[in-house]
């Protein structure tokens, strides 16, 4: 058992992971995108003669570069500390079998670090050539980092079968690539292709509305419909291979997100389903606002509020997209192998026999009192938080003691036909263990009597 010892009030560390990583990826995809935008901009500049395109693009790759090369390794940093304290027994997971995998994203991401530097300080300095070559390399190393990540997040979904059942032996080192390569690997790394060119034109309009209407109009205008152009891919493709890789999400998981539009009559969601509708309204409001505001008759007038209000649309776009596919994963953290509370499959029957706090180190001189809170900790705190995101006390309203104890014996029970088992790992324990969380759970709900 790994104690959690990074008790976040209010937020809860999945939030603060969540609120650190949706940045991070956003600004990544748009490193991504922005890497095939600047040389191809770039080319065409020259084909047409166009100078004065590139004075804007070299302004462009400062911007690229402060804010990928800078915010994005900062975020990527705070990410792995967040995971680690958050689910140390996912990340030691993510860590040690994928270790080979996190060597060569770190090697590409040194190249492209080391080339968006050159591509932004060279302009200039070498042939148009040269330096149009060394955007194409910054594209590729760019491109391939998410090829490699996009193997490892597909992963914590859809594991093979074949991993699963090698896990923890010899046999596992051999399926590495079968595992990289799982079913949902092929649909989301075309998903997230077409993101980063639309999130590479979100990101541009930020330079045009910078250009001033009077002194560069025409150039203005020449500009947002070239970066228009990169909004439509992703707009007329992304529905089909969303269909795609929803094929390729196991049933169970594919369940919780149907069930959500079957009930859309009777306003019932799923979590997942709101975020995909969420996902979809975000979509299509970017892309309209987008047109609406950059078409030759306003773009001359497009502000940097506008701007922000694109980027705005498609972050909100972007994060309810990746929050629908980190639920779907429910009620694991890698699919059928491991519990959202670090609990792995495979430990159910012995926790339940043996007890979740016999053999933790953390657990060996604890007062009976505080037996409930080492439960709570353990199974409970990775997604929820006392009085904040996920409130226990908010979840727990209006139940006595006993209506305490009929929840933790259904979560322990874990039928099939039990309504938490789609989206909540199952309670592990012996009954003494399940009591104490029961009683420490009735001390959190508890309401002072009002003051006569």
């Amino acid at each position: 058992m790994n104690y959690p010892v990074w008790d976040v009030p209010y937020l809860g560390g999945g939030l603060v992971i969540a609120l650190i990583a949706i940045p991070h990826v956003f600004v990544s995809h748009f490193a991504v995108g922005g890497g095939f935008f600047l040389p191809l901009m770039e080319r065409m500049a020259l084909r047409r003669g166009r100078r004065d395109w590139l004075v804007v693009l070299k302004s462009h790759s400062r911007f690229f570069l402060v804010v990928t090369g800078v915010f994005g390794a900062i975020t990527g940093v705070g990410i792995w500390f967040a995971i680690g304290l958050a689910s140390p027994p996912g990340t030691s997971v993510l860590i040690h079998y994928w270790v080979f995998g996190w060597a060569m994203e770190w090697c590409v991401f040194v190249v492209e670090l080391a080339t968006i530097a050159a591509y932004y300080y060279l302009w200039d300095r070498v042939s148009d050539a040269t330096h149009v070559k060394l955007g194409w390399l910054y594209a590729a190393s760019s491109w391939l980092t998410l090829v490699i990540i996009n193997g490892i997040l597909c992963f914590m979904l859809t594991p093979t079968q074949a991993w699963r059942n090698a896990i923890g032996t010899p046999a596992a080192a051999g399926l590495f690539w079968h595992a990289f390569f799982n079913p949902t690997y092929f649909p989301s790394l075309v998903i997230r292709t077409l993101i980063c060119g639309s999130l590479a034109a979100v990101w541009a309009f930020v330079t045009v509305a910078r250009l001033d209407s009077e002194e560069h109009g025409d150039l203005k205008r020449e500009w947002a419909a070239w970066t228009r152009q990169w909004l439509l891919p992703a707009f007329i493709l992304l529905p089909i291979v969303v269909c795609w890789y929803v094929a390729m999400v196991p049933g169970a998981h594919r369940l919780l997100l149907m069930r959500g539009f079957a009930s859309a009559s009777q306003g019932q969601f799923t979590q997942a389903t709101r975020m995909v509708m969420a996902c979809l309204l975000a979509s299509m409001t970017t892309v309209v606002t987008a047109f609406l505001f950059t078409d030759r008759r306003n773009a001359p007038d497009f502000s940097i509020h506008g701007a922000f209000y694109i980027a705005l649309l498609a972050f909100l776009a972007f994060g309810s997209s990746e929050a629908a596919r980190e639920m779907l994963r429910k009620p694991y953290v890698i699919g059928e192998y491991m519990f959202s509370n670090g609990v792995r499959v495979k430990d159910v029957a012995g926790f339940n026999e043996h007890g979740y706090l016999t053999d933790s180190p953390f657990a060996a001189d604890l007062a009976p009192g505080d037996r409930g809170e080492m439960m709570f900790r353990g199974q409970c705190m990775s997604c929820h938080t006392l009085d904040g995101y996920r409130s226990m006390r908010h979840l727990l309203a209006g139940r006595n003691r006993a209506g305490i104890d009929n929840l933790l014996q259904t979560l322990h029970d874990y039928k099939e036909d039990s309504p938490y088992r789609p989206y909540m790992p199952p309670l592990v324990g012996l009954p003494d263990e399940i009591a104490a969380l029961g009683d420490y759970l009735a001390t959190v709900n508890y309401e002072a009597p009002p003051a006569e």
